[in-house]
C-alpha cells in the first residue's frame, strides 16, 4: 500500500503526466522536455526524480546524456500503462505535447539523414576508423556456419555490405534502407553478376514491406545504435523471420565515446548484453551465442537470436517476460 500511494502521489500531477504521456510516447531527454514543457531544467530534474524514485519511469544514462522511458516489466509498468490509457488522445495538451516531441523526432531523424547523406561515398571507409571490419565479417560467417538459407533481409543495408559478404550462401538476399543515397552506393557496389541474386529496397527499419514469417536469416549489421527505439527495430525484425529462423545483432558494446554522438549522429552509445537479451525475449525470440571483438577503442559485438521452430515454442516464447 505505501508503494501504491508513493506511486499515485508522484503522478497525481499535471506536469508529471505529461511527462509520462510523453515518455510513452518514446525515449527522451531532460533537455527536450525541457523543450516542450516550457519549463527550467530543474524543474523537470525534480519531477523526473519523483516519478524514477516512484518506479514510474527507467533512467538510461548514454555518455553525457541521460533518456528516461516508461518501465516494460513488473507492477509499476503496468501501473504506468494503466495511467497512459487513461489520458485521452483528444486532451489539448496532450495533442501539443506530441506534436513538440513529433518536431523532436524530425530533427533526430534529419541529422541522421544528413549524415548519410554526406557521408554515402566514404561510409565503408568511416567505418573502418572503429572497427576492423574483415573481423567481423569472418566472425559472423563462422557463427552462421554451412546451415542452409534461402532468403536473406539485411536492415539498414548502406553501402550492401552484408549482401556482398553473405548473399552467396542465399537463393535472394534483400536488402532495405531509408537512404536514398545509400541505396544508390548499394545497387553500384551489387551490380556485378554474382550478385545478381540480391536487390535493394527502400523501406522503414520500424516497418518493414514484408510478410509475417518471410525471411529464414535477418541481419541488423551495426545500424541499431541510429535507431530512436531499438526495441521495436528488434521486434520487427523477430516478425518477418521464420520459425527456426536466425537474426544476428551486429553493433557496438556499450561505451563511452561521446563523440560519436556528436560527430557522427549516433543516438545509442553501444549497447549491453542485458538490453538485447531483453528486447529479443520480449520479441519472442531465443539466445543462441554472443560473442565480443575488442577494438582498439570500441569493441563489436555480435548476438545470435533465432526464431523458436515450433510453433507452439513461439507462441509460447512471445508472452515471456524476463531475460532468457
Amino acid at each position: 500500500m505505501d508503494q501504491l500511494i508513493t506511486i499515485l502521489r508522484a503522478a497525481g500531477e499535471s506536469n508529471r503526466l505529461r511527462i509520462l504521456a510523453l515518455c510513452a510516447a518514446g525515449d527522451i531527454t531532460v533537455s527536450e522536455l525541457t523543450r516542450i514543457l516550457g519549463q527550467s531544467q530543474p524543474g523537470v530534474s525534480r519531477h523526473l526524480k519523483l516519478l524514477c524514485d516512484a518506479g514510474l519511469l527507467e533512467r538510461l544514462q548514454e555518455g553525457n546524456w541521460a533518456y528516461f522511458h516508461l518501465p516494460t516489466t513488473g507492477e509499476n509498468a503496468r501501473v504506468a500503462r494503466f495511467l497512459m490509457d487513461e489520458i485521452k488522445d483528444d486532451d489539448p495538451l496532450v495533442q501539443r505535447d506530441r506534436r513538440l516531441f513529433d518536431d523532436i523526432k524530425q530533427d533526430r531523424a534529419a541529422r541522421a539523414d544528413t549524415y548519410f547523406r554526406e557521408n554515402a561515398a566514404r561510409w565503408d571507409r568511416i567505418r573502418t576508423l572503429h572497427v576492423d571490419e574483415a573481423e567481423v565479417e569472418t566472425a559472423l560467417c563462422d557463427m552462421l556456419g554451412d546451415g542452409p538459407a534461402d532468403s536473406l533481409l539485411d536492415i539498414g543495408t548502406g553501402t550492401g555490405r552484408m549482401l556482398q559478404v553473405l548473399g552467396g550462401r542465399v537463393r535472394e538476399a534483400i536488402g532495405v534502407d531509408q537512404s536514398r543515397d545509400m541505396l544508390s552506393v548499394a545497387r553500384s557496389n551489387l551490380a556485378d553478376m554474382q550478385y545478381q541474386n540480391c536487390n535493394v529496397r527502400q523501406a522503414d527499419m520500424y516497418a518493414l514491406p514484408f510478410a509475417d514469417r518471410s525471411f529464414d536469416l535477418v541481419i541488423l549489421h551495426m545500424v541499431l545504435h541510429f535507431a530512436e527505439r531499438p526495441q521495436d527495430v528488434v521486434q520487427e525484425a523477430a516478425r518477418v523471420l521464420q520459425p527456426g529462423g536466425k537474426f544476428f545483432v551486429v553493433d557496438f558494446a556499450r561505451h563511452e565515446m561521446e563523440a560519436l554522438r556528436d560527430e557522427h549522429a549516433h543516438l545509442r552509445l553501444g549497447f549491453r548484453n542485458s538490453d538485447i537479451q531483453h528486447w529479443a525475449t520480449r520479441a519472442g525470440l531465443d539466445g543462441l551465442a554472443h560473442r565480443d571483438l575488442p577494438g582498439e577503442q570500441l569493441t563489436v559485438s555480435i548476438w545470435e537470436l533465432a526464431q523458436p521452430a515450433d510453433i507452439h515454442a513461439l507462441e509460447a516464447a512471445s508472452s515471456r517476460q524476463g531475460n532468457f
